[in-house]
């Protein structure tokens, strides 16, 4: 039974030769490809594939957002997250958001193809490097300051503050008041224990959710 599959990554180097890879399996299909997480929002709503590939870290709605919003919006789609990410707080995140499975980029692609397979057949699957690190995420629960710990709406709006965008372009590009985006600002810097801008910056960085390309903020 053929399986079919949105693959989303934002570099496309990486895309074409995980396009090529795949494309030799019999049973997997490739319907489209995405390279942000707003494409791969949209490219579940056009095709209603069984499994999205999702990259964590994509420019403007990141791979776990995405997530959030496919699971939600289309039960029927599995995602499996595929990163250079291995941290607790990624893995914990993404399984919070709805992931069915997780695993590195430097995997063989006999386990990519293997969890492919097991998550459209409903069943999750962690690769065993990252297996006992979703255990230890999970565990430590809320006790340190994570990703996992924030809001879908937080974690939009920590996005864009990382990516160098005014308060007054967060709101509009969310449809949400300047004064609703300054009390998401400050419910972040409490989260999270950090001090201004710059902090929350580096730490979206640190943390896959904005790149080392972000260009930092304007405000």
């Amino acid at each position: 039974m053929e399986t079919t599959v949105v693959l989303a990554d934002d570099h496309a180097l990486f895309l074409e030769g995980l396009r090529s890879l795949l494309a030799q399996e019999p049973d997997i299909r490739i319907v489209a490809e995405a390279s942000s997480g707003a494409e791969a929002v949209d490219a579940v709503q056009r095709t209603k594939p069984e499994v999205v590939v999702m990259d964590v870290t994509m420019p403007g709605l990141n791979g776990i957002e995405a997530t959030r919003q496919i699971v939600h919006q289309y039960p029927d789609t599995k995602v499996l997250c595929l990163s250079m990410h291995g941290g607790s707080e990624f893995v914990t995140a993404a399984l919070e958001r709805g992931a069915s499975g997780y695993l590195m980029k430097d995997c063989p692609l006999e386990e990519l193809v293997k969890a492919i397979r097991c998550i459209s057949a409903g069943q999750m699957y962690l690769s065993p490097s990252v297996a006992g690190v979703a255990v230890s995420g999970l565990m430590a629960g809320a006790t340190t300051p994570s990703i996992s710990n924030l809001s879908s709406r937080e974690m939009e709006v920590l996005q864009l503050i990382a990516e160098g965008h005014e308060t007054k372009h967060i709101a509009e590009k969310l449809h949400l008041s300047a004064k609703t985006v300054a009390t998401h600002r400050a419910n972040l810097t409490e989260k999270l224990g950090v001090r201004g801008t710059a902090d929350l910056t580096k730490f979206a960085i640190r943390h896959g959710i904005a790149s080392m390309d972000a260009p930092g903020s304007d405000d």
